[in-house]
């Protein structure tokens, strides 16, 4: 799981999400609610696309709780690499928060899991794992200067390490 976990107020609007996945370079943020609420939410980058720029939304005028995706599903920090790989296979997701007695205590990913496999997965996990390691290494190449905008080949870079992430999903290679 990775730790560095980027939060947002649910307040925020769309265009608020975007500057701070910019900055942070992540392609989700976790969404926390007013004081006295528990549960979490998740919004994505493909949240963002398909329900506001694909639409022709205005990212300002748009709250990210007209997009966040609650309850959200959970992983608890005790599940094997194999049973978060079926959570997040049975629920068709990429990504998870890692929460443990209303704590959260970091995030997991599909990439999380194929990077971090031991080596006792069989010849295609080993494969994806490395195709993703690849695909990863040229996304973060590509997109690497902070102060540039998102570009077609940057945005072509990300996709290519998520059709690589949801082959492992859907192959069960993870």
């Amino acid at each position: 799981m990775t730790q560095e976990v980027i939060a947002i107020q649910d307040t925020a609007t769309v265009a608020q999400a975007i500057a701070l996945m910019q900055y942070h370079k992540v392609r989700s943020l976790i969404v926390e609610h007013p004081e006295g609420q528990t549960a979490y939410g998740i919004i994505t980058e493909r949240d963002i696309v398909y329900q506001v720029l694909a639409v022709g939304k205005n990212p300002h005028e748009i709250g990210i709780q007209k997009l966040v995706r609650e309850p959200c599903i959970t992983a608890h920090p005790d599940l094997t690499v194999e049973e978060l790989a079926q959570l997040l296979a049975e629920s068709g997701i990429q990504r998870a928060p890692v929460i443990d007695e209303q704590q959260l205590l970091g995030i997991v990913s599909v990439t999380d899991l194929v990077m971090k496999t031991d080596g006792k997965h069989n010849y295609q996990a080993n494969w994806l794992a490395q195709q993703i390691d690849n695909a990863l290494k040229h996304a973060r190449i590509i997109c690497g200067d902070p102060q540039t905008q998102i570009s077609k080949e940057c945005s072509v870079a990300w996709d290519v390490v998520e059709a690589f992430e949801d082959q492992a999903a859907l192959n069960g290679a993870i």
